[in-house]
């Protein structure tokens, strides 16, 4: 089904990106719709960073055209490109935390730079409560990153991200490194803050069970394009061969019979409990 015009907040066309002799991208499309979770996948030296990289501006590409919120982002005043990324949140692979601040100063420092007659209370009061937003106590605030665990400085990570209530949330990696409890709870924060806030996620993983676990749709790059994009069934039914592989090795099945699992749990604990009466009644 086709998305409406309306509907598609980052559109991608032709984009190329090449860094000396090698090509990273050549003639890359992609439509990311409104309120969806979009995961983006592929093998290593695909480009998935780079392609997240050139639609926040943080690399030109050397053709092609990127649009966010209908705004054209490549060769824009960076006056007016400052009016859009306001408008989306950025968590980068690792946290990429400023170690010489706190995680309260480190969830400023956005604030500070679009909205700098903020005063100090106010400013800790809107840290305070992203901190919480994302699933972090109090005492996490005056703490610097060095002073915390891999989970909590991603979660610190992503209030930063928070900061500004974007629309928008590009998530680089967010569950690298974490073990899978972790990482489970934080796929279940992303799916409960774009449930509450309306958000839509770009998301880079290399992470089977995020994919299954939260993203409406999976984009495939492969042979320096967009390859593929869909449900992950729309995806296996496709005889293409990195993603055959890449969803049905061992590792694809294991996390494809979790979510099956996880699925039949939640259909058994929504059930009314007048179906579990009877079905005690019949026993």
């Amino acid at each position: 089904m086709t998305a409406a015009a309306d509907d598609i907040l980052i559109r991608v066309r032709g984009v190329r990106n090449q860094f000396g002799e090698q090509v990273v991208h050549d003639g890359l499309e992609l439509d990311v719709r409104r309120g969806e979770i979009l995961g983006v996948v592929g093998g290593s030296g695909t480009g998935k960073s780079v392609l997240l990289r050139s639609i926040i501006g943080l690399q030109t590409p050397d053709a092609g055209d990127i649009t966010v919120f209908g705004e054209p982002m490549i060769g824009r005043e960076e006056t007016e490109a400052q009016n859009v990324r306001r408008r989306w949140g950025v968590l980068f692979q690792n946290g990429a935390l400023f170690s010489t601040l706190t995680v309260a100063e480190n969830v400023q420092v956005p604030l500070r730079e679009y909205y700098r007659r903020l005063d100090a209370t106010l400013l800790d009061e809107i840290a305070a409560y992203k901190i919480a937003m994302s699933g972090l106590g109090p005492e996490a605030g005056p703490k610097y990153p060095s002073e915390l665990s891999g989970g909590m400085r991603k979660r610190a990570a992503l209030a930063r991200a928070l900061s500004l209530d974007p629309e928008l949330l590009f998530l680089d990696e967010p569950t690298a490194g974490l073990d899978p409890i972790g990482a489970a709870a934080f796929d279940a924060l992303i799916k409960s803050l774009k449930q509450t806030l309306g958000l839509t996620v770009f998301l880079i993983t290399h992470d089977l069970d995020t994919l299954y676990a939260i993203c409406d749709r999976v984009a495939v790059i492969a042979d320096k394009k967009v390859v593929a994009v869909g449900t992950i069934p729309e995806l296996l039914a496709l005889d293409q061969p990195w993603i055959q592989e890449y969803f049905n090795g061992p590792r694809g099945r294991t996390a494809a019979q979790g979510a099956e699992t996880l699925h039949e749990e939640a259909v058994e604990r929504d059930r009314p409990a007048s179906a579990h009466h009877d079905v005690d009644a019949r026993g």
